[in-house]
């Protein structure tokens, strides 16, 4: 629920063509405690003061000059998109008071002004709107949430599939390609068996950040769970734009991890699928490089395989620069710094 201070704090446009109206509003607002008033005669001026500022509370005089109160509201509502429309209407016509609800004004204030009936108002109105508002921010945080994993924050599965949908169809528009990578780590259950999985959560964020750190702006990162990752390229044009990647990933997870007084050793493998060459459906290129990634694990581990028709090839075995990490007993797994 909005504090009175979030209320007094609220942004506040009047807008009337009577310079002593306006002078009146202002004194009546400054005097109740209201700190971010603002003002304007010019009513073609609301809309785009409304799109830099984001008022939380508009008062509309509705008969002006040019512009009328009714065509201002009619703007207003192309900017808010079905949102809270923030318009308190100040008329002294007792036949506009229901027009302007029609039109989308959320009270009104009658001419001339009754104080208590102003400031009462004003509060309740700015209260629903701050709350209004809390509940729209609470509902992006939750949607969010629900698309990103938790730990790395990471696109999820769900947000994923949406991506590579709309890499695919971009991709078939342009007559270009697009690649699935997917990733596992190898030996990352030793290192949660030996170290315990605050270490192994540890190892996750830091992989995550480095999958980000070496893939282009434009591809998508995102974690399945576990130790799966998947890398989506978009417009590329064959499947030598997704080996030289995958590559370069295989490397990057090759360098050791810093954590606290450890210092822990893992690789990656990694499968390759291509659009359109190997399936022109997200589940089937999913599907077709968790297939690659089994042939690249069983030819070896700490590589890359594309296994579908864009490439009937053995796996491409990448120079491990570093061991990978094995079930083995601790000191092989880690070292003091």
């Amino acid at each position: 629920m909005p504090s009175r201070q979030d209320i007094l704090n609220a942004k506040i446009l009047v807008v009337d063509d009577s310079p002593d109206n306006i002078e009146l509003m202002e004194e009546i607002l400054k005097e109740e405690g209201y700190t971010d008033v603002s003002s304007t005669m010019l009513p073609e001026q609301v809309c785009p003061l409304h799109r830099e500022h984001n008022y939380d509370l508009i008062l509309l005089d509705l008969q002006m000059p040019g512009l009328n109160g009714f065509q201002v509201m009619k703007g207003l509502k192309e900017i808010e998109q079905g949102g809270y429309l923030p318009v308190l209407a100040l008329t002294a016509q007792p036949s506009f008071k229901i027009a302007a609800l029609e039109a989308g004004a959320r009270d009104f204030i009658s001419k001339p002004f009754d104080l208590l009936e102003v400031h009462k108002r004003i509060h309740n109105m700015l209260e629903v709107r701050l709350l209004y508002k809390e509940l729209a921010q609470y509902s992006r945080a939750q949607q969010e949430l629900a698309l990103h994993d938790a730990l790395t924050g990471l696109p999820n599965r769900r947000l994923l599939e949406d991506r590579i949908e709309t890499a695919l169809q971009h991709a078939s528009r342009n007559h270009h390609k697009a690649a699935v990578m997917y990733l596992d780590l190898d030996g990352f259950k030793a290192i949660n068996d030996t170290y315990g999985h605050a270490y192994g959560d540890e190892i996750l964020k830091m992989v995550s950040q480095r999958l980000l750190s070496n893939s282009r702006k434009e591809d998508t990162v995102a974690r399945l769970g576990g130790d799966e990752f998947i890398v989506l390229l978009g417009d590329i044009h064959c499947l030598a734009d997704a080996q030289g990647p995958a590559a370069k990933l295989v490397e990057a997870l090759s360098e050791p991890f810093f954590i606290n007084d450890l210092t822990l050793q893992l690789s990656t493998s990694i499968g390759i699928s291509m659009y359109p060459d190997d399936a022109e459906n997200v589940t089937d290129l999913i599907s077709i490089a968790d297939y690659a990634l089994y042939e690249a694990k069983r030819g070896g581990k700490n590589r890359f395989c594309a296994n579908g028709s864009a490439a009937r090839q053995a796996a491409q075995a990448v120079k491990p620069q570093v061991p990978a990490v094995t079930p083995s007993p601790a000191p092989e797994l880690a070292q003091h710094r």
